[in-house]
């Protein structure tokens, strides 16, 4: 069943679960991931923790006493969703130490209301990395311009950063960059540059599912035939801008002093359209260096009957221009589309994790002591 995800890994794509649930971590399912499908990480959002939150099992008793203690609704839940994300980190410790801090990792989320502020986010970055209190913890702040400066100040100051919600190419290398200025801060102030790690999930599925819509709108026979391409062809390109910045001069000189690369993560790869292959976006990209971040359907799915035949990355760099080149000849406007997904990545963040104060208020004014 895992021999396609061994080979996954053996052509240098580190996967990881983008899913976690307490009754995942005390059933002793994540354990058995790690163990049986080459799992070497976890991702978090807010969607996430709403799911596992809201319908999950294992929850009650930590609600119960923090509606004794008549804490806050915000405070409960960050005690809550650090709990889970420490308790995986220690699950995964022995994969971070045998990789050196590359993986192993767990990833926990600034609070989405707070993406275009940029002083309140590094607030958030520093404090829940202060509460999760693991060396094997990323802290996820969104790639909006706001999110920018404050992952630049993040990393300066030591903390691993998970960039998420990037949909752009132009975006993407504000991304690397703010990430050097990052460590080139924690050089300047003295600190292990060996020691900081970042990921940079750039999303995939939600481009095709933008983009296809207009090519139906646009409905000729060379739109249809153009769809279920942008996504993978907008993913290549930006692995060839990793590869840019990461053979500079300005890259060389922090490699030097210890520096880790900024691994691409390919985000959203949960396939949408059914008439696409379930692997699509994990057969389609391979490539050294980088991570999948997988629903468990399509870890699953991957494991049955993925076709992992090598790097899928690599010298497409043409026919991708090309194909995003055709889908703007159609008056498709790329600037458009990736806005959009920014701002609706954001907002559905956002409704996710106000649905889930909701529903945690609820709860801990149901099991709230009654007043003697």
């Amino acid at each position: 069943m895992t021999d396609a995800l061994k080979r996954l890994s053996d052509e240098g794509v580190a996967i990881w679960l983008d899913d976690l649930s307490r009754k995942r971590i005390t059933s002793g399912n994540l354990a058995e991931l790690i163990d049986q499908s080459h799992v070497v990480g976890v991702t978090t959002n807010p969607a996430i923790f709403q799911k596992a939150i809201s319908g999950g099992e294992g929850y009650e008793q930590q609600l119960t006493d923090l509606a004794t203690r008549k804490v806050t609704v915000e405070e409960a839940l960050r005690m809550i969703t650090t709990a889970d994300v420490r308790d995986a980190a220690d699950i995964l410790r022995p994969v971070y130490d045998r990789t050196d801090g590359q993986d192993g990792r767990v990833s926990i989320e600034v609070d989405p209301r707070l993406a275009h502020n940029t002083p309140a986010t590094i607030a958030e970055a520093k404090q829940l990395a202060w509460l999760v209190d693991r060396p094997n913890t990323l802290i996820k702040i969104p790639a909006t311009k706001a999110g920018l400066p404050a992952i630049t100040e993040v990393i300066g100051k030591g903390i691993s950063v998970n960039v998420t919600l990037i949909f752009s190419l132009e975006r993407y290398r504000e991304v690397m960059d703010a990430y050097l200025a990052g460590l080139e801060k924690a050089k300047a102030a003295g600190l292990d540059l060996s020691l900081i790690h970042s990921v940079a999930s750039f999303f995939v599925s939600r481009v095709d599912s933008e983009i296809d819509k207009r090519l139906d709108a646009v409905g000729t026979d060379e739109a249809k035939a153009l769809k279920g391409k942008a996504a993978l062809a907008n993913a290549r390109l930006a692995y060839e801008a990793y590869e840019e910045v990461f053979s500079s001069d300005r890259w060389a000189a922090l490699e030097r002093v210890g520096a880790n690369k900024q691994r691409p993560l390919w985000a959203s790869t949960g396939v949408k359209d059914p008439a696409y292959k379930d692997t699509l976006y994990v057969d389609d990209l391979v490539a050294p260096n980088t991570v999948n971040t997988m629903p468990e359907a399509t870890l699953e799915a991957t494991a049955d009957h993925g076709q992992i035949t090598g790097d899928t990355v690599r010298g497409s760099y043409e026919q991708a221009r090309a194909e995003l080149d055709a889908v703007a000849k159609l008056g498709i406007s790329y600037d458009d589309v990736v806005q959009l997904l920014e701002d609706e990545g954001v907002e559905k963040f956002e409704a996710s994790w106000n649905d889930l104060l909701k529903s945690t208020e609820a709860e801990l004014e149901r099991l709230a002591p009654t007043e003697a």
